[in-house]
């Protein structure tokens, strides 16, 4: 196998499972599938609304009321046929968590809860399988990879889930459909490049987009010993830098 084609052979025999078929889910797993990998996994449990429709590129109109991976998996055979696509119509729980991650290369945060994100951050450690986050708020994008026990992880940097009531959702909230395509984009390069091995991750990084300012950040990390997800693996001291 020559140099050149060894990327697009670890793409082939890689799965990706996407937590999410809104709008960073489908993003993510069109650009994947463009990219050429050769597994995906979607899972969610809601279907498709009108209101959902400007930021979720794989869903139309005439989906409306279907389910969301049902609906994800048909755009994505029609424009990738080569993917073999397995989609599960059911929320990730502590309980189905295990049978889910499987043998996936890694996982994409792609939902749009709080405790979500908190439940999959906690699972992946748990599991010890590489999660790449991504989350939008009205102009606000942002994300981070996580390798657990190696580098910092969402627990880390957050804590613990906010009270419900002190946060919009993103119904209520608002999301720009274009920033929330760009990053689902960028969560799809990250595990393009975490399957590959090439180029360098957001390990120890969040990375964010203030579209509001036409301003990228990114915020340096340290794993956190006292962390109620990661800390048992015996993490350094951390902080934010």
């Amino acid at each position: 196998m020559t140099a050149t084609s060894a990327p697009a052979a670890r793409l082939r025999d890689a799965s990706v499972l996407v937590v999410g078929a809104g709008a960073l889910g489908c993003a993510a797993a069109n650009t994947l599938a463009a990219a050429g990998i050769g597994h995906l996994t979607l899972v969610d449990h809601d279907r498709v609304e009108l209101s959902n429709l400007h930021r979720q590129l794989l869903h139309q109109e005439a989906d409306i009321g279907r389910l969301k991976v049902d609906s994800a998996r048909a755009s994505l055979d029609a424009r990738h046929p080569g993917v073999e696509i397995r989609t599960v119509a059911a929320r990730l729980t502590p309980d189905n968590a295990a049978s889910l991650f499987g043998t996936h290369a890694c996982v994409i945060d792609a939902t749009d809860g709080l405790d979500t994100k908190f439940m999959l951050n906690d699972e992946a450690i748990r599991l010890r399988r590489p999660l790449i986050h991504g989350g939008v708020v009205r102009l606000l994008g942002q994300l981070m990879t996580v390798l657990p026990c190696e580098s910092a992880c969402y627990r880390c940097l957050f804590g613990a889930p906010p009270n419900a009531a002190d946060v919009p959702s993103c119904q209520e909230a608002g999301v720009l459909g274009p920033l929330a395509i760009t990053i689902g984009t960028l969560q799809a390069a990250e595990a393009i490049r975490l399957v590959t091995g090439r180029g360098r991750l957001l390990t120890n990084r969040l990375l964010t987009y203030d579209a509001l300012r036409g301003r990228w950040r990114a915020v340096k990390l340290r794993r956190n010993h006292a962390c109620g997800a990661c800390g048992s693996c015996g993490a350094s001291a951390a902080a934010l830098l």
